[in-house]
């Protein structure tokens, strides 16, 4: 095995600066390294590194995992650069149900105060949309929030926020990124156990004060008038599942707050648990998540299901259309909500002057023919909720005059509000509850408005193929994959005219970033990009159809679809 990685992990098993236990578990390792030899090249090929969000990998001891040796590093880089900025403050800190969550934010509250930054920990787990609002409302100068979003249970993460309440962005991203590269020396990272931090006023439990005006703020942004959701909440009846995250209290909360009385939470997956022992993956853009909340929907004709990941910051839909599950897409939850904000602003006369959303270039075109339509404007921005929440600040501090309306990802990701910096689970909870009861009012599920939607507006369909390469080889195999479409030497591909690529790498207006798009002749499109935060590779299939009744358009427009993703398919095989 290489000679590098045996030292790195020889030398990890006799440092004392890690305890006895977290030792021996390399020692146990190095016991025979040729047997171990694909763990020990996965625990320390490399340093686990601090993208440009913070950290995400499986939990273990080694350079390359979760463990609250990293943890503490990166919140010492966190430190540093926010003494460079503010040279001093606050910090806090939130954590969802994995493994080990509240022991890293126990761990970084440590490094915080120990550098003479007051942390303020959540009493219990909470979600990250609560944790970015506590960041705005505590006039904090950064946050720190313990997730691994809707990875498998072997990982957990690290996101970084800064003190508008949304994640890092350039240029503070790369200092963090520079802090944590130079820290090669352990014994420089400080640290104080947390109840030593607490004897010393450098470090507590929030209180219930933050956690009510989180909710009060939502019971304000309500769109229709409140008293609709308050005298016929209860007509609406709502199927809810927490996957096992944070999103029980929150949500059941925010729903009793407005009227929403007829709440079924499925029992098996409401309490926390890092296991998610009844999915195998907590992540409510797969079907198979919700398959229990479907299950009870359709047994007790219940109007939809709403699923929210382990820090509650997705959210996933299934209406019940006439006894038949309809499992919507992320695109398609942004449209509804986005659609009913901007009808009922306008029929109230409220729709603001300039008003703005934001998406990513991922995210359906049907939201700017909505916009549009209304007098707003659209702005796109990479992928990611902190480039959105990035454009907002930096539209605020310019004095613009926009005002923000909603932003959205197709990813499963709405901020139906500013007040909270990141994609919000328990607000859109809130504001898809309202949009179901609107619609149910009228004699209409959602799928009925989808298609009123579209019969406006035109028909846009999305798809997204996600190809899992792990590891070594899986990294390696993705980089291959967007050399090949970054040189893609063909004119047509799976028969649609290529008459532009744009490779994001340059720029093209916006941060640099490893995506191509392919625009055809027909107006569809197509985007490819590894995932920031899994080893994945993602195609994103855009196509509009024009020609024929409403069944035919979608007719058509699936057969699209199929046809480019079994092209992409064939490619990335023999890669």
């Amino acid at each position: 095995m290489d000679k590098k990685i045996l030292e790195r992990a020889q030398n990890w098993s006799t440092n004392t600066y890690f305890n006895e236990a977290d030792r021996s578990e390399i020692l146990s390792l190095l016991k025979d390294p040729t047997l171990n030899e694909s763990e020990l090249n996965e625990r320390f090929y490399r340093d686990l590194e601090f993208g440009t969000g913070g950290l995400r990998a499986p939990m273990g001891m080694g350079q390359n995992r979760m463990n609250i040796y990293n943890v503490r590093r990166a919140t010492q880089a966190l430190c540093l650069t926010i003494k460079n900025h503010f040279g001093g403050g606050s910090a806090v800190i939130s954590y969802d149900s994995r493994h080990n969550s509240k022991s890293f934010a126990l761990e970084a509250a440590g490094v915080f105060a120990a550098n003479g930054i007051k942390a303020y920990v959540y009493r219990a787990l909470t979600p990250t949309p609560m944790l970015s609002y506590a960041v705005r409302a505590l006039k904090a100068q950064a946050g720190i929030m313990i997730t691994a979003s809707h990875n498998p249970p072997i990982y957990n993460g690290f996101k970084a926020f800064w003190t508008d309440g949304a994640q890092v962005v350039p240029p503070v991203d790369k200092e963090i990124i520079n802090a944590y590269n130079d820290l090669t020396d352990w014994n420089l990272i400080k640290y104080m156990p947390f109840e030593e931090a607490q004897n010393k006023d450098l470090a507590c439990w929030t209180d219930e004060k933050v956690e009510n005006d989180f909710f009060n703020i939502i019971e304000t942004k309500v769109i229709q008038d409140k008293h609709m959701c308050l005298n016929h909440g209860s007509d609406l009846s709502v199927v809810y599942t927490a996957l096992h995250g944070t999103g029980l209290v929150p949500c059941l909360e925010i729903l009793k707050r407005l009227g929403f009385s007829k709440v079924h939470s499925i029992a098996e997956q409401a309490a926390p648990d890092g296991s998610f022992p009844t999915v195998k993956s907590p992540n409510p853009e797969d079907p198979k998540a919700l398959k229990l909340a479907i299950e009870a929907m359709i047994r007790s004709n219940a109007d939809i299901v709403f699923g929210t990941d382990p820090d509650c910051d997705r959210l996933g839909v299934v209406v019940n259309a006439h006894g038949k599950a309809e499992i919507l897409n992320g695109n398609q939850i942004a449209v509804l909500m986005l659609y009913y904000i901007f009808k009922i602003k306008a029929e109230k006369k409220m729709i603001p002057a300039k008003a703005l959303v934001v998406k990513s270039i991922v995210t359906s075109p049907l939201q700017n023919a909505i916009v549009e339509s209304f007098g707003g404007t659209v702005m796109d921005t990479l992928t990611g909720f902190k480039w959105m929440a990035g454009l907002i600040r930096e539209l605020e501090e310019k004095r613009s005059g926009y005002n923000f309306v909603f932003a959205s990802e197709e990813s499963f990701g709405y901020m139906p509000h500013a007040e909270s910096r990141d994609k919000d689970g328990v607000s859109s909870v809130a504001l898809m509850s309202e949009v179901a009861l609107y619609y149910k009012r009228q004699g209409k599920n959602l799928i009925e408005a989808l298609d009123e939607i579209y019969t406006q507006f035109g028909f846009y369909y999305e798809s997204l193929l996600s190809q899992d390469y792990e590891g070594i080889a899986g990294s390696e195999k993705i980089n291959r994959i967007m050399e090949f479409f970054r040189n893609y030497p063909e004119t047509h591909f799976a028969g649609e005219k290529i008459i532009s690529t744009e490779d994001y790498q340059k720029g093209l207006n916006l941060p640099k970033s490893n995506v191509l798009s392919f625009t055809f002749e027909s107006g569809n499109k197509l985007f490819l990009r590894p995932s920031g935060t899994e080893p994945k590779i993602k195609f994103y299939v855009m196509v509009r159809e024009t020609e024929g009744d409403l069944a035919t358009k979608k007719k058509n427009a699936l057969i699209k679809v199929e046809v480019i993703e079994n092209k992409i398919r064939e490619y990335t095989e023999k890669a």
